[in-house]
């Protein structure tokens, strides 16, 4: 009897964690469920998944899974962390962190600074009144576009605007018009 017992026991903690590959997963309700292949034989569906509050994601199919099963029940378990070894970033040193995707995306805190990757896709800040920049120096490598919405032009193109306008003046001594030169200062 006594074995018979300690062999249900540890046949429970060998069912408690088990680590499998994601194939499926819903993330339309407000628990995302995911479907895990554990073996050959075991395809377990909708599995409730437990994410860091703040952090969310869709891993992709193929991402590792670690599963735990309360009691070694495998009727009740919890996706308790993915990982994805194919889009992981690597060479990060101790203490940096990064968020990132399967697209080339991510935002690295770097011991050297913040870097934001856009992957090549544009980079939309939506909600917000205003957005403040504390600095020294704000540098740009490309054309800048302000009032998007109305005039669609670059600084650039304002500048080279500014740059070739005149004045019409009237001299004080007489009556005629005259137009001064373009500005000469060009920076």
């Amino acid at each position: 009897m006594m074995i018979e017992q300690l062999n249900r026991l540890a046949r429970r903690v060998l069912l408690a964690l088990a680590r499998g590959t994601i194939t499926l997963v819903d993330d339309s309700k407000s628990v995302q469920t995911i479907q895990v292949r554990l073996n050959a034989l075991e395809l377990i569906p909708d599995i409730p998944r437990i994410a860091e509050y703040g952090l969310t994601s869709n891993p992709p199919p193929g991402t590792l899974a670690v599963v735990g099963f309360k009691n070694g029940d495998r009727n009740d378990g919890l996706v308790i962390a993915t990982s994805n070894a194919k889009y992981r970033m690597t060479g990060l040193a101790s203490g940096e962190v990064a968020i990132h995707d399967d697209k080339g995306q991510s935002v690295y805190l770097s011991a050297s600074g913040i870097v934001v990757n856009g992957g090549g896709n544009p980079i939309t800040l939506t909600n917000t009144p205003k957005i403040r920049a504390e600095t020294q120096l704000l540098e740009c490598t490309g054309d800048i576009v302000d009032n998007c919405d109305t005039t669609g032009r670059s600084m650039a193109a304002d500048r080279q605007i500014y740059d070739s306008h005149t004045h019409k003046f009237v001299a004080q001594s007489g009556s005629s018009n005259l137009v001064t030169q373009s500005p000469t200062q060009q920076e």
